[in-house]
C-alpha cells in the first residue's frame, strides 16, 4: 500500500499531469501574444520580442523559459528565444489554425474561460458561461462583432476539416437544391457545391449577408449557385429544398430548443425533402477523449450535450421526423438522414 502513495506512483503521475493549470494558460498567453509569429526563425532577443508583443520583458522571459522547459520554444542562448516544432503550431499561418482556438482575446478564449464555472455547473446542471459572462454565448456574439468574427473564423476552419467526410458521405449527385441551415459563412456548402456543379444552394444563417460569406462563396466560384438568406433557424426556413443540412447545430442546444430547430427543418422539408444532421455520435468504440471533452464543453457553454444515435432519433421523432439512413464517416461525425412524417 505504501507504494501507491509514493511520489512516483502511476496514479499520482496521472493526477499531477491533469491538475496543473500553468501549462494550458501559458500556451494560451503565448498564442494570444502571437509570440510564434513575432520570433525570428533564428531566435529573437527578449527585449525586442517584448517590445513587439507589447509585454513586460521580465514577465515575458519568465513565461518563455517556463514554456521552453516543457518543449514549446527554445532558448539557444541566454535571453534569446526561438520557435521550435511545437511552437510553430502557434503561428497564425499554420494549417492546423490552433492559435485561433487558443487566443484568449477571441471566441476560443471566451469559451475556455467557462471552465472556471465547472464546479457550479456540476452542482446545478446549468451552463456556466451565462453566469460568468452575464449573458449567453450567442448573446455575446450578437453584441460583440469582434467576437462574432473570431467565432466565424473558427467555424470556417472546422467546416473545412469536415468537408471531405460530408461530401463523400452522402449521395449529393441525386439532389438538386441543398439548404445549409446555420451554415455560417458557407464554407461547407461551398465545398458541396464545388464538388457537384449541378447543385444549387441556399445558405441560411444570421451571417449569410456578411462580407465574409460573399468572399467564401465567390472564392469557391459558387456565388451564382447559392442564395444567402439571413434568417434565424428558430423561425420559418425557405421551403422547397431537397436537403436541409444541420452541421454541428443540434449539439449546441438543450433538448427543447434542439427539437424546435429540427421541427422548423421538418416543416420546410415537408413533401419530398430530407433533413441531414451532421454531428458527433456517442458510441462505445468512438474516440472517448474527443467525445467526452466536447460533451463537457457543451454542458459548460450551453447546458447541452453530445448524444447517442437513439437520443438523436428521439429528438427527431419529437420534431415529426423519421429515420431514413445512418452514415458513419472516418471521424466521430455521422450523417443522420430523416424524412418528415406526421407533424409533431
Amino acid at each position: 500500500m505504501a507504494g501507491q502513495t509514493s511520489a512516483g506512483s502511476p496514479g499520482r503521475e496521472v493526477l499531477t499531469r491533469l491538475t496543473s493549470l500553468a501549462e494550458p494558460w501559458a500556451v494560451r498567453v503565448a498564442a494570444t501574444l502571437r509570440l510564434a509569429d513575432l520570433a525570428a526563425d533564428g531566435g529573437s532577443e527578449l527585449a525586442d520580442l517584448a517590445a513587439r508583443a507589447g509585454a513586460d520583458p521580465g514577465a515575458l522571459g519568465c513565461l518563455l523559459r517556463f514554456l521552453a522547459a516543457r518543449g514549446v520554444f527554445e532558448e539557444p542562448a541566454p535571453g534569446v528565444f526561438a520557435v521550435n516544432d511545437a511552437a510553430r503550431w502557434l503561428r497564425e499561418d499554420h494549417p492546423g489554425q490552433l492559435r485561433r482556438w487558443l487566443d484568449l482575446d477571441g471566441a476560443g478564449g471566451a469559451m475556455d474561460r467557462a471552465f472556471a464555472g465547472l464546479l457550479e455547473t456540476v452542482r446545478s446542471g446549468k451552463a456556466a458561461y451565462p453566469a460568468l459572462s452575464g449573458r449567453g454565448f450567442w448573446e455575446d456574439l450578437a453584441a460583440d462583432s469582434r467576437l462574432a468574427t473570431s467565432f466565424a473564423s473558427l467555424m470556417q476552419a472546422h467546416s473545412a476539416e469536415l468537408a471531405d467526410d460530408v461530401v463523400a458521405g452522402y449521395p449529393w449527385a441525386q439532389m438538386s437544391l441543398v439548404a445549409d441551415v446555420g451554415g455560417g459563412t458557407g464554407t461547407l456548402l461551398a465545398r458541396i457545391l464545388s464538388a457537384h456543379p449541378h447543385l444549387q444552394g441556399i445558405l441560411v444563417d444570421l451571417m449569410a449577408g456578411s462580407p465574409g460569406t460573399a468572399r467564401v462563396l465567390t472564392d469557391a466560384g459558387v456565388a451564382g449557385r447559392c442564395q444567402p438568406v439571413v434568417a434565424d433557424f428558430f423561425g420559418p426556413l425557405p421551403a422547397g429544398a431537397d436537403i436541409y443540412l444541420l452541421r454541428n447545430i443540434i449539439h449546441d442546444w438543450p433538448d427543447d430548443q434542439a427539437v424546435a430547430i429540427l421541427r422548423r427543418s421538418a416543416q420546410a422539408a415537408r413533401g419530398h425533402g430530407r433533413v441531414v444532421v451532421v454531428e458527433r455520435v456517442i458510441t462505445r468504440n468512438g474516440d472517448q477523449q474527443e467525445l467526452t471533452a466536447m460533451d463537457l464543453r457543451m454542458l459548460l457553454l450551453f447546458g447541452s450535450r453530445e448524444r447517442t444515435l437513439e437520443e438523436f432519433n428521439a429528438l427527431a421523432g419529437a420534431a415529426g421526423l423519421q429515420p431514413v439512413s445512418t452514415r458513419a464517416t472516418t471521424s466521430s461525425y455521422w450523417l443522420l438522414e430523416y424524412a418528415p412524417g406526421q407533424p409533431a
